[in-house]
């Protein structure tokens, strides 16, 4: 065709500015709970996109995109702010009228109609001479088509006149009548079948036929331009088109005079067609925007030139029809209708955004942080569905590892391999030290050079004996204080007042007996460890010596070192030797395979987690929010995607067991041939005394380590030990310091008395009578000698007796035993069972403070406090014997008043003084009277010279 009709496209609508960021600030903060300061670029973002769109945009490819990318990011903004309301104002594209929503729907809808408008516009100017050119302006009205029926189909009550459903469905007519109209000129250019052309053209003309007849409820009404309609009501031409390519379509069949009819019909539907083009070029205005410039000249020299053509064409059928075949002329009445084939179908708004170039220019979501709460619940669904397939897969690629292992194990190939290597190659196996020997042997070594066991035993030794030494040294203090203490006692008699030593170094002698129980426990564990160290230490020697290379070779382990295992090998010739050589040549090949299958598992296994891990369709399901239901297929189709590596995976575990099986097939074969004869036996006594030497080093070296640990254990006991006797030491030293610096001052005052109670010669009298012979000599009675060892504290004030009796009673009589004052008639008591010394009892020893202490709990001994008096208190009396004398009636006072005051005074540490001695009956054994703890616990002391063993038993007792 040497000319084309022109086409009509959409006017756009234009608008006004519009503020996006204060709702969606105000959004964010009210219902996301976030801070709307964290998206002003995204604000910023979504205002520029708006701007470019609907302001900077023109009617091409740019603008076009530019529109998809706002809508797209519409959609999305929906779905996240479907309550936000802004003031959107745009104007009529018919009428110019401005209208105003604050819904998101209306400025979805005013979007939807502007690409139209673009898409419309880019089809109309498409050259169509071009086969490309066909195919553009085909595509974008039905791409038209589509965004306006979506229009139509989702925005209801409609505010303005050019969104309403009949203005949208004229247009929608309008833009399919002229994709048809673009598919039958490419028909007609490609010369398709004419029946074909004819059914298209009359779908043509029958679309604009039904224009013609819809334009007339519009006329009047001032929306449409008028040129449109002048040009609908023009286009008779395709229904003369479809009429010309029916008759060329009858002559083929035959039928020359249904040809003929249709001809004459086409002709006159071309000169009328070409009357109404002639109408439009004369009244058709050069402004409309919505038309080309040549609009009028073209469509009249299409009509013209085609009814040229049928005038040729009816000329040439009316004469052949005449001269050959004679056929009858039907009427146009009578004519079969022509059918029609309907070509052009919108293009959906889903399949528009659906193209990956269109996805590309929208872009990512503006927005694509903030996500609905719902959106990330469902995410969290869809991502524990990817958790379980990859736990799966992991698990399978474990069992495979597992398994391949295990079988490589029980058929004892990788230990077994070498040996028959080795038979191959004509010789033995190369035999070196083994790896946990060569280990072991580093270990030891490093251990020695640092420590040595033989060091560390010597210094046990010396640690053991230092505190064995410290121990005897005071355990011989101990007893040379108290045998001092008992040699004072048996010098001085009843006037050495000091404590037996027993009672107070009780503690210390507990402590003493505690810690050579210790040190001899110790002992027993010092030999064990020395007999562990004497059963290993041969074999760590040797284990460190350089013959230990030696050990392992099979000629060191073998009589005969001068045949090989090849030598004794019978039945081995080259043959065979190459038989075996391809055998273990084919295993090496299969485990190098199995290594590869293993590798390709774990990076198929890494690149399915990282697809895992990118993987993010919280886009989708923010799409699809208002779908309901759709989530399990939704996640079904999107875990399709990882199909493929589930498949990779489930080929290496397949080809993994044929490798498997193959080994097995291979080693069975090898074992067959190699393992028989002299040779194979002689292999495996090596063997098997290879283990037992590596058993016998194990055990040495796990020995050698229960020795060190036990030298460890025990220079740290020793020094604890040590500490604790060195204490020990300290104590004692105080206390036989303190008990020294005591007896020193009770030596003093024991001699004092001595000297005092020493008779005196009398006194010659002045004149010259001659002495009188001295009275009769009668014992003392039991107040008087009570009372010259002031036990009776002082309480009764009986004078002292003259010097002479009492020189006389100390210079010819032992000291009596005391007698306490009684109020009725004294008798004599019978003769003593427990010792009377004085009514004063050493008290019960305290509980012993490391009685509840461990081995090494013994606290440290403190230095006794000085709880001794200052005096020495009374000395205690001998005890009593048997008289026949009536006793003497008692003394007004007692001797030695200081007693009183020094020894058993208030003042004194031992704060109550002990009762009177009851002489009526015998004397129950004396009780021991309380009083204030010592630190050092006292024993019953030896008894005296004189005094019977019944005594001292009951005083130990």
């Amino acid at each position: 065709m040497s000319h084309q009709t022109p086409m009509i496209s959409i006017p756009k609508k234009t608008t006004e500015e519009v503020d996006w960021t204060t709702p969606i600030r105000h959004l964010i903060a009210k219902s996301y709970g976030e801070s709307p300061d964290s998206y002003i670029q995204e604000c910023q973002a979504l205002q520029r996109c708006r701007q470019d769109a609907v302001k900077g945009a023109g009617s091409d490819t740019t603008g076009r995109d530019l529109l998809y990318k706002y809508f797209g990011q519409l959609e999305l903004l929906e779905l996240r702010f479907s309550e936000i309301r802004v003031n959107f104002t745009w104007n009529d594209a018919f009428t110019n009228k401005a209208t105003m929503q604050t819904s998101i729907a209306y400025e979805k809808a005013s979007i939807l109609f502007q690409i139209a408008a673009t898409q419309s516009s880019i089809a109309a100017c498409q050259n169509r001479f071009e086969a490309e050119g066909i195919k553009l302006a085909f595509y974008y009205f039905r791409a038209c088509a589509g965004m306006l029926t979506y229009i139509n189909e989702n925005f209801l009550h409609a505010p303005s006149t050019d969104l309403s459903r009949e203005v949208i469905k004229f247009l929608v007519g309008v833009i399919l009548a002229q994709a048809t109209e673009v598919f039958l000129e490419k028909c007609i250019d490609e010369k398709k079948a004419s029946a074909l052309v004819a059914k298209i053209a009359s779908q043509a003309a029958s679309m604009y036929t039904s224009l013609s007849e819809e334009v007339k409820d519009f006329q009047g009404k001032g929306i449409f331009d008028r040129n449109w309609i002048t040009l609908i009501q023009a286009t008779k031409l395709f229904a003369s088109l479809a009429q010309f390519y029916r008759s060329q379509s009858d002559t083929k069949a035959g039928n020359h005079g249904d040809a003929l009819a249709r001809l004459i019909l086409a002709e006159s539907l071309a000169k009328e067609a070409h009357r109404s083009a002639s109408s439009f070029s004369t009244l058709f205005s050069h402004v409309s925007p919505t038309l080309p410039a040549d609009a009028g000249s073209s469509i009249l020299e299409r009509t013209k030139s085609h009814m040229q053509l049928c005038t040729d064409r009816t000329n040439e059928a009316q004469r052949e029809n005449d001269l050959i075949y004679n056929a009858v002329v039907p009427s146009a009445e009578v004519l079969p209708a022509i059918e029609k084939a309907s070509v052009a179908t919108p293009i959906s708004i889903q399949e528009v955004y659906g193209a990956p170039d269109v996805q590309k220019v929208i872009g990512p979501d503006i927005f694509l942080k903030l996500i609905p709460l719902s959106v990330h619940e469902s995410a969290s669904v869809y991502s524990e569905e990817k958790a379980k397939l990859v736990r799966k897969e992991v698990e399978n690629a474990e069992s495979a590892e597992v398994e391949v292992r295990s079988a490589l194990e029980a058929i004892g190939v990788q230990t077994g391999l070498s040996r028959f290597q080795a038979i191959a190659d004509g010789g033995t196996e190369e035999n070196v030290i083994p790896l946990d020997v060569r280990r072991w042997i580093e270990d030891i070594r490093v251990m020695e050079d640092r420590e040595g066991v033989e060091v560390l035993l010597k210094e046990l030794t010396r640690l053991k004996e230092g505190v064995k030494s410290e121990l005897e040294k005071s355990s011989t203090e101990l007893e040379a204080e108290s045998h001092e203490c008992e040699t004072m006692r048996i010098k001085y008699d009843h006037l050495w007042t000091q404590e037996p030593s027993s009672g107070l170094n009780k503690s210390l002698r507990q402590d003493l007996k505690s810690h050579l129980t210790a040190l001899e426990a110790a002992g027993s564990s010092d030999q064990q460890v020395a007999t562990l160290w004497d059963s290993v230490k041969n074999d760590i020697s040797f284990l460190l010596s350089p013959g230990i290379e030696d050990l392992f070779r099979p000629n060191a382990q073998s009589d005969t070192s001068s045949q090989s295992l090849l030598d004794l090998d019978v039945g081995h010739d080259e043959q065979e030797r190459a038989r075996i050589g391809q055998f273990t040549g084919e295993i090496e090949e299969r485990l190098g395979l199995l290594k590869k299958i293993s590798y390709e598992r774990n990076e198929v296994l890494k690149d399915l987690k990282e697809k895992i891990q990118t993987d993010d369709v919280s886009h989708l399901l923010l799409l699809n929010r208002r779908n309901t239901g759709v989530e399990p297929a939704l996640f079904a189709a999107e875990l399709e995607k990882f199909k493929p590596y589930q498949q990779r995976l489930a080929a290496t575990v397949h080809h993994q067991q044929v490798t498997l099986q193959e080994i097995r097939d291979l080693w069975k074969g090898l074992r067959d041939l190699a393992g028989r004869g002299p040779g194979a036996k002689k292999w495996e006594e090596e063997e098997r005394r290879k283990k037992e030497t590596v058993r016998r080093f194990s055990l040495a070296r796990d020995g050698y380590m229960d020795v060190r640990d036990g030298i460890t254990k025990g220079l740290q006991f020793y020094n604890q030990l040590i500490e604790l006797s060195s204490s020990l030491a300290r104590n004692v030293k105080s206390f036989v310091s303190e008990r020294r610096s005591e007896r020193e001052k009770l030596v003093g005052q024991a001699e004092v008395q001595k000297r005092l109670s020493a008779p005196k010669p009398p006194v010659p009298p002045l004149d010259s009578k001659p002495p009188l012979p001295p009275a009769p000599r009668s014992p003392p009675s039991l107040e008087a000698s009570f009372a010259s060892m002031n036990l009776q504290g002082g309480r009764h004030g009986t004078p002292p007796p003259s010097k002479s009796s009492q020189a006389l009673a100390y210079a010819n009589l032992p000291a009596p035993p005391p007698q306490p004052q009684r109020p009725s008639t004294y008798t004599l008591p019978p003769p003593p069972r427990q010792p009377q010394r004085s009514s004063y009892a050493p008290p019960q020893p305290p509980q012993d403070p490391y009685a509840n202490l461990g081995l090494f709990g013994s606290s440290h001994f403190a230095s006794p406090p000085r709880t001794l008096p200052s005096a020495p208190p009374a000395p205690p009396p001998p005890p009593q014997r048997q008289s026949t004398f009536a006793p003497p009636p008692p003394p007004s006072q007692q001797p030695h008043q200081s007693y009183a005051s020094q020894g058993y005074s208030s003042t004194s540490p031992f704060a109550r003084s002990p009762p009177a001695m009851q002489i009526a009956s015998p004397p129950p054994p004396p009780s021991i009277p309380s009083r204030p703890s010592s630190q050092y616990q006292s024993i019953p002391p030896p008894p005296p010279q004189g005094y019977s063993s019944q005594y001292h038993h009951g005083y130990g007792h």
